[in-house]
């Protein structure tokens, strides 16, 4: 039986290439245009990209996204990346705790304080598993690593490909309800690729979140990885509903748009966000920041720390000009600027 280590060891190798993108479904940010103010009476340097998420201020409204954790290669990916935010002034959130849970001397692989004692830090673990854990064994986790908010992470498409996944998801929001009235610290619920629905937007507010992260689909396919793990392992029914539900989910696009129109406290969109102008683009349809994960980590693995801080810094150097461009002196003003949305959105936001 594969064991959550060498798991995570799959997943971190997995997604430091392309053969896990969404095959034909794209996150829909493409869609959103923005209009070019030619006359936009700002100096590029006045243009300001901060923002406050969950009470924390960022330099710029990024958060390097949830991956890894409980090897020893998650542990340098870990630190790497988020001294990275630390210097950056950005987010971080760690891979799925449940590693740590289960065996207590891999907390070391998850342990980033260190390196990153300002940073933003998000703590994950799945709703299945916590909904079998205590809160104070939930809290545990939170406290262990010094997070400032909790990651609550729902993944039905991905753990119903995984070989030996769960398959009981029954009890999901009552546990969310739970922790976020017990829990001492914030309470973000996320998506693992698949995107979160209007509908599961109004439940969840019902339930007291005001936080959500939507993972939406057209980036990283966690059906994908999961599939293909599923073939090394010769698993042939599991490779099979893999590969009919590789581009399974909401895009990314549309999921913010309908947490906006439910209407969140804080809203990270994260799900194939890989340029500054996607950065904008989520920012325009309501996201308070945007999450990137698989860009960084690729930028990582191919040109160490210069690398992904030069992809990081490209980033935001797109970021700013369509500020600019936009006569955006700040996120709030490009929130409000004027943009155009295609069809496909369009479609998308009227029913998802």
């Amino acid at each position: 039986m594969t064991t959550i280590g060498q798991r995570k060891a799959d997943h971190l190798a997995l997604c430091a290439t392309d053969d896990v993108a969404f095959r034909t479904k794209t996150t829909l940010l493409e869609q959103v245009r923005f209009v070019h103010d030619a006359l936009p009476e700002l100096d590029e340097r006045d243009v300001d990209t901060t923002s406050v998420v969950l009470g924390k201020t960022l330099r710029a409204p990024i958060v390097i996204a949830a991956m890894t954790g409980g090897t020893e290669e998650a542990a340098r990916v870990n630190l790497e990346l988020s001294r990275i935010a630390e210097e950056r002034g950005y987010g971080f959130g760690l891979g799925s705790q449940r590693a740590m849970h289960v065996r207590s001397d891999s907390t070391s692989t998850y342990a980033v304080r260190d390196v990153a004692p300002t940073t933003l830090v998000l703590g994950n673990i799945g709703v299945v598993q916590a909904k079998q854990m205590t809160t104070k064994e939930v809290a545990a986790l939170v406290t262990n690593v010094g997070a400032d908010a909790l990651c609550i992470h729902l993944n039905p498409a991905m753990e119903l490909v995984q070989p030996g996944g769960d398959r009981d998801f029954t009890g999901g929001l009552e546990t969310i309800r739970r922790l976020r009235e017990e829990l001492p610290v914030p309470v973000v619920v996320k998506e693992t690729g698949c995107g979160l629905s209007r509908s599961v937007g109004v439940r969840l507010v019902a339930a007291g979140v005001r936080h959500v992260d939507v993972s939406g689909a057209g980036g990283t396919s966690w059906v994908g990885v999961e599939t293909r793990r599923a073939a090394a392992a010769d698993d042939e029914p599991a490779r099979a509903l893999g590969e009919a539900l590789w581009d399974w989910g909401i895009p990314t696009a549309a999921s913010v748009g309908a947490m906006d129109a439910v209407g969140f406290e804080t809203i990270i969109a994260t799900g194939g966000v890989q340029t500054g102008l996607d950065v904008a683009r989520s920012l325009a349809l309501g996201a308070h920041a945007a999450g990137i994960a698989r860009g960084a980590l690729k930028a990582l693995t191919k040109g160490g720390r210069d690398g992904a801080h030069a992809f990081l810094a490209g980033v935001e150097a797109e970021l700013r000009a369509v500020m600019l461009l936009t006569g955006s002196r700040d996120l709030a003003a490009l929130r409000a600027c004027p943009k155009m949305l295609g069809d496909g959105l369009r479609a998308w936001l009227d029913h998802a």
